[in-house]
């Protein structure tokens, strides 16, 4: 069973790679060293209340969204990112 921590890094993950940032672009936005924006986004920091407000403030998002997201996640799935179809000519995974 995952924490709270790691699915919300998860969903940071997901919606940086959604807005098409890189580590390094997402962590400059929010006062961050990517290294620690690593380690949140794979569930090993747990980041500091204001940490947080930092992290959805870069992401445009109220903090309460992505708490909520992260805890609507299964937390004995392990989150996937999703990829386009092949139909769609997109790569899976």
């Amino acid at each position: 069973m995952s924490g709270l921590h790691t699915r919300f890094g998860a969903v940071v993950r997901r919606r940086r790679v959604a807005l098409g940032w890189s580590q390094q672009a997402f962590a400059d936005r929010a006062g961050l060293s990517r290294s620690y924006s690593g380690e949140v986004e794979r569930g090993v920091a747990i980041p500091s209340l204001a940490t947080t407000l930092k992290i959805a403030a870069a992401l445009g998002v109220p903090l309460s969204d992505l708490v909520a997201e992260a805890e609507g996640m299964d937390s004995a799935d392990p989150p996937r990112e999703k990829h386009a179809s092949p139909a769609a000519g997109g790569v899976q995974p």
